[in-house]
């Protein structure tokens, strides 16, 4: 039995879960609104304040759908309910962010500013930058899919590089570091 699949999703109060024709799940809470198309073969029950899934057999697919479609229900649940998080810091000389609304400003050393218009789901502000920090950026979501989603984007504006750690990265994150070049003994 997969240990994510046979796990119950336990419903926090204010959240509400409909299973609807098609075998779509809707969350609904205090954050927000979500659904999911599950596989066909996934039988979701809901049994008091908890939401199960079964599979019908043990074959390969069943297996890993199992285990699949009950984390993103919980994923589901847990966002419209406390919602998500993700914090960037951006290293270098002169990179900053400006938040104007859904409006992001970047400057990350290139010859001209970056502008990236964020969907309406995904909240952004940048914390207060004391003297000698980093900024940072906080985006927050109810969609884990959708926020994970957007930092990507984010970071893929200046992905950090190797030898001097310059660019824009997760908090928390570990760089592989490389050594830079020595000079050759002769």
């Amino acid at each position: 039995m997969s240990r994510i699949g046979k796990l119950p999703v336990n419903l926090p109060a204010g959240v509400s879960v409909e299973i609807l024709p098609g075998n779509v799940v809707k969350v609904k809470g205090p954050l927000g609104e979500l659904s999911q198309k599950v596989d066909k073969d996934i039988t979701v029950t809901m049994e008091g304040t908890e939401l199960k899934f079964t599979r019908p057999t043990d074959s390969p697919r069943h297996r890993s759908m199992h285990g699949l479609y009950r984390a993103l229900v919980h994923n589901m649940v847990v966002g419209v309910s406390e919602g998500f998080e993700k914090r960037q810091e951006f290293v270098g000389v002169g990179y900053r962010v400006d938040v104007q609304g859904q409006l992001l400003t970047f400057a990350l050393g290139y010859s001209h500013d970056i502008q990236l218009m964020l969907p309406a789901e995904v909240k952004a502000e940048a914390a207060q930058v004391k003297k000698g920090e980093n900024p940072v950026l906080i985006l927050k979501s109810y969609d884990k899919q959708l926020l994970g989603q957007v930092a990507a984007k984010i970071r893929s504006l200046r992905k950090p590089e190797p030898y001097k750690g310059k660019g824009i990265k997760f908090v928390g994150e570990q760089l592989r570091r490389k050594a830079g070049k020595t000079a050759s003994a002769k």
